[in-house]
């Protein structure tokens, strides 16, 4: 379908985790496409400075998405600036990679199963919950909630040493709430997920854990994805906008990972039958 199908220019759009690479790029994205951009941001200074210099003009907001308060109070500055939300593109997570943290067990990760399920699950569900009346009052809007292949994964195979148990479970359950959120807001919302392998800056190269990894490891990564390679956030933000454009899709989920799913399975030669 193409890109013009769905008209942006002078449409808000929510776009959480901007200040980093993979929300960055989605936001470029659509701020080309004419999009008035809302950016919330909490830490990260020096990425939130870049990501405000870059989309000076637009809406950039401090809050702490896990907590329901400052979510309420994000959702009442954009309806006090904006009056509607036409995009929400779910965009936050954190996830603790075994190769950089070692077992739950120790006492410095003694909170990060909480806050791999604060962030990456209950985040999302605050951030619809309150922004939903200000989707209907768009009329017309769309939803796309950015997901993990470790949802099928799991700690298992060579993904095991990036996935923790924490972040698996809780992107298994951002499967549930695209399906609840799908019934829940059609016909005007459609709320579509887009479930991510190992990309550039998100579980690939570019990020802390990638650069421990041992090049075997790091190999056999690579050869477990059917295309022999890692992701790139433009080709992201690309799939995002195919899900804002497909206007009979909803509660769906489009698998962006390369087929790394798929790769620990091989297709044998044809037998020879026995009739």
């Amino acid at each position: 379908m193409s890109a013009c199908c769905m008209e942006l220019t002078g449409k808000y759009a929510l776009v959480l985790g901007a200040s980093r690479g993979m929300g960055r790029a989605i936001a470029r994205r659509l701020a080309g496409q004419g999009a008035r951009l809302i950016l919330p941001w909490h830490d990260w200074p020096e990425s939130v400075q870049e990501m405000e210099e870059e989309f000076a003009g637009h809406l950039s907001l401090q809050a702490d998405l896990r907590c329901p308060d400052s979510v309420q109070a994000l959702a009442r500055q954009i309806e006090e600036e904006c009056g509607c939300l036409h995009v929400l593109i779910n965009n936050i997570e954190r996830g603790g990679m075994p190769v950089v943290h070692g077992s739950y067990d120790r006492p410095v990760n003694s909170e990060q199963w909480q806050l791999e399920m604060e962030t990456t699950l209950r985040a999302k569900q605050l951030v619809f919950d309150h922004c939903l009346p200000l989707l209907r009052r768009a009329g017309q809007a769309a939803v796309v909630n950015i997901s993990s292949i470790a949802a099928l994964t799991g700690r298992s195979g060579p993904a095991g040493l990036l996935f923790s148990d924490g972040y698996a479970a809780a992107n298994r359950g951002i499967s549930s709430l695209t399906e609840t959120w799908a019934r829940l807001g059609a016909p005007t919302i459609r709320v579509n997920e887009l479930m991510l392998g190992l990309f550039d800056h998100r579980h690939g190269p570019g990020t802390r854990g990638w650069g421990l990894l041992r090049p075997a490891e790091q190999e056999a990564l690579l050869n477990h994805t059917l295309l022999r390679r890692t992701g790139s956030p433009e080709e992201a933000a690309e799939a995002v906008m195919f899900l804002l454009q497909a206007e009979f899709m909803t509660g769906s989920t489009l698998r962006l990972d390369g087929g790394f799913v798929l790769g620990s399975s091989q297709v044998p030669d044809m037998p020879a039958g026995a009739l």
